[in-house]
């Protein structure tokens, strides 16, 4: 072989490395690359035992479904995840429902933007984003409707990944995001013209608190839309099965605990609200929305390779396989989820404050 040969040859091999290790995999060019992952705020050397003490929650289950335990336990998971979840899902950490002819990244856009209409945001509003992870929804909602976006979320470095991409994409003007527990928010009541959550209350060990915080910041009159991770009316407790799946769902997305659909509305009506809407966006799976989960399952199984070479070498922190994996397995119990028709992300329901207060009863 000549020697032009030969530099075409290496040439070729490696940009090909260059591709599998630096492009293959983000759904978002903007977002992580394969070299890039880290462990959050987690320093590199400690991500392997932040992993072990994230499953030691597991293993006291009661401590997971207390409020004072599930902030730390949350965010060591996001620290571990987050990196991951934009490299290989993009910056917007939530499903959609699927719409024939558009690519996800479309489809998602577009499930965002009709928050826009459902709380009535307005440009000169302000609304609060519940659990903003990165801001994908952020922004697409700030574009779309010109409102001011004020996001929380418990983990400071999604808040600095947050920033960062509200300033590339010129929106830092109308998005600002906020570092704290949504069950204890830094906002004054009645400061916000409308409220929403994307798959993020689901952290929450009771689901009645962070509801009752939102009722209290949102201005009366305000509509809030939540879509929630719950159990639906075909889980049976008492087939294994089903608690399997829904196990494995909780451990994998550090959930304190999945909430049947029948908990919803009347957790909301119990805070205050009025609900104006309840559907499950999930149902009829006619495109189901687990599709592309089970269409990925190669190329998340191509990634974890990658990921392995990564630690193994030390570009990506010890520990990070493990993390990766997990979520590769719990991506088989959201799919069995779906296809047994126990679980849906996407309950959504509208609500809204009351104008005025109740009015006190009477004495008699």
């Amino acid at each position: 072989m000549d020697s032009a040969a030969l530099f075409f040859t290496g040439a070729l091999i490696a940009g090909g490395l260059y591709w599998f290790l630096c492009l293959l995999g983000p759904a978002d060019q903007k977002g992580k690359s394969a070299v890039e992952l880290s462990g959050g705020s987690i320093s590199a050397e400690k991500v392997r035992d932040n992993y072990n003490n994230y499953w030691s929650f597991f293993r006291r289950p009661k401590e997971i479904k207390t409020t004072e335990k599930v902030p730390d336990f949350v965010d060591t998971f996001y620290n571990l995840v987050t990196d991951i979840y934009e490299w290989g899902w993009g910056q917007s950490f939530h499903f959609s429902p699927p719409i024939p002819g558009k690519s996800h990244r479309e489809a998602t856009r577009l499930h965002e933007e009709k928050t826009v209409g459902l709380i009535d945001a307005k440009p000169g509003h302000k609304i609060l984003d519940v659990g903003c992870g990165v801001g994908g929804p952020m922004r697409a909602i700030a574009a779309h409707s010109r409102a001011k976006v004020v996001g929380i979320t418990i983990n400071e470095y999604q808040v600095k990944r947050a920033r960062l991409h509200n300033r590339k994409a010129g929106l830092d003007s109308l998005c600002e995001v906020f570092c704290g527990n949504f069950l204890q928010m830094p906002f004054p009541d009645n400061s916000f013209d409308g409220a929403y959550s994307i798959e993020a209350t689901c952290h929450a060990p009771k689901l009645e608190e962070v509801y009752a915080e939102i009722f209290r910041v949102l201005k009366p009159g305000s509509m809030y839309v939540s879509f929630e991770w719950v159990t639906t009316d075909k889980f049976v407790s008492e087939i294994p099965e089903h608690v399997e799946i829904i196990q494995g769902i909780e451990r994998g997305d550090a959930l304190p605990g999945l909430r049947s659909f029948s908990d919803i509305a009347a957790t909301a009506r119990k805070v205050g609200f009025e609900v104006v809407k309840e559907k499950d966006l999930a149902a009829p799976p006619e495109n189901p929305w687990w599709t592309r989960l089970k269409m990925g399952r190669i190329a998340y199984w191509r990634n974890h390779i990658v990921v392995k070479i990564l630690s193994a070498i030390g570009v990506a922190p010890k520990g990070t396989d493990d993390v990766h994996k997990m979520l590769v397995e719990t991506v088989n119990y959201l799919i069995r989820g779906g296809e047994t028709g126990i679980f849906t992300p996407m309950h959504m329901i509208l609500c809204r404050k009351p104008a005025t207060p109740p009015s006190p009863p009477t004495s008699s």
